[in-house]
């Protein structure tokens, strides 16, 4: 992998997304038939033909093999805040990121934690975290910035009744903050005993998030299947995380059901069915509720042209 570092000032992952075909410059790719092609250029930008870096990026494997890539560098920033704050419902904490996104605050990360997922941290770390919605927040820039940065959200959160608003710039209590995050995952993931976790993963436009995220919560509370909601609420991305016994059809069959009517939720809203991890087989069958016949047929003719035969990933993001 080759590794090329631009001049130029820091450039921030807006809201916690992770678009990494936005860093990609180049790449090399094998194709279908063998052949060894080279896509992209190592230039600051480019408008120079058909942007075929980001098609064999998001493709999922479908068009090509990619041996070699090029990314772009970015330099850390002079400092690093974290910070955390309690809601009194996953609302009033969606309405907070809402209102500081358009306050401007160059927000770098900020992540809700349901209280469903915050009790399966105090569960398995041994915490006794309040068991609310929590917001996590990081705020890169300089010193004096990230300290105003905080500053504000703080005063937007206490105006959408958060409480117990903690931050800091020193690396281990960073850490601290942010560990209940980092492990909301395996938490959720250790409350039942042998169970695995169907995640969901819609992203949806911000001025839709408030609304997507009730009806998911809604829809989760309906099912005896424990579940669990986490968010990078900051680029409208959140995941249901629910709990299910693999041997047991009737909790795959409940799941699924629930992804359909969230998923759906997120559609109608103008969103997306997988906001980052991809289609796969699993969300196949959302891909004509999402894009129009017309969209499907270039895509097709697209997956054709570079892979008649379809052995590369075969199965995955269309069916031919």
């Amino acid at each position: 992998m080759e590794v090329c570092a631009l001049p130029e000032p820091l450039v921030r992952m807006q809201y916690g997304t992770e678009p990494c075909e936005k860093n990609v410059l180049a790449l090399t790719v094998v194709t279908a038939a063998g052949d060894i092609i080279h896509v992209g250029s190592k230039a600051r930008k480019s408008s120079a033909g058909y942007y075929l870096a980001r098609l064999f990026v998001g493709s999922e494997g479908t068009l090509g093999v990619i041996t070699e890539i090029t990314l772009k560098l970015y330099p850390l920033p002079e400092a690093i805040s974290a910070a955390t704050c309690h809601f009194p419902s996953v609302q009033d904490a969606v309405r907070a990121v809402i209102s500081i996104i358009q306050y401007g605050i160059p927000v770098a990360r900020v992540e809700l934690v349901d209280e469903s997922a915050i009790a399966a941290i105090n569960q398995y770390d041994k915490l006794t975290l309040k068991e609310v919605p929590t917001l996590f927040f990081e705020f890169h820039g300089s010193t004096l910035g990230v300290q105003e940065q905080a500053e504000i959200a703080q005063q937007i959160c206490l105006e959408q009744h958060g409480d117990g608003f903690e931050w800091s710039a020193h690396p281990e209590d960073r850490t601290k903050l942010w560990q209940a995050r980092h492990n909301a995952y395996f938490a959720c993931l250790q409350r039942q005993a042998g169970s695995r976790i169907l995640n969901t993963d819609i992203c949806v436009p911000i001025s839709k998030l408030a609304q997507c995220i009730d009806h998911a919560a809604g829809h989760l509370k309906s099912s005896r299947l424990k579940s669990a909601l986490l968010g990078h609420v900051g680029d409208g991305n959140f995941h249901a995380l629910i709990s299910i016994d693999p041997s047991s059809p009737e909790d795959m069959a409940d799941a699924e059901r629930l992804n359909a009517l969230i998923v759906k939720d997120g559609l109608r809203a103008g969103g997306t069915c997988t906001g980052e991890h991809g289609v796969g087989r699993h969300k196949i069958q959302f891909m004509k509720q999402e894009h129009d016949l017309g969209a499907l047929e270039i895509m097709r003719v697209i997956k054709n042209a570079l892979d008649l035969e379809n052995v590369l990933n075969p199965g995955k993001v269309l069916l031919i």
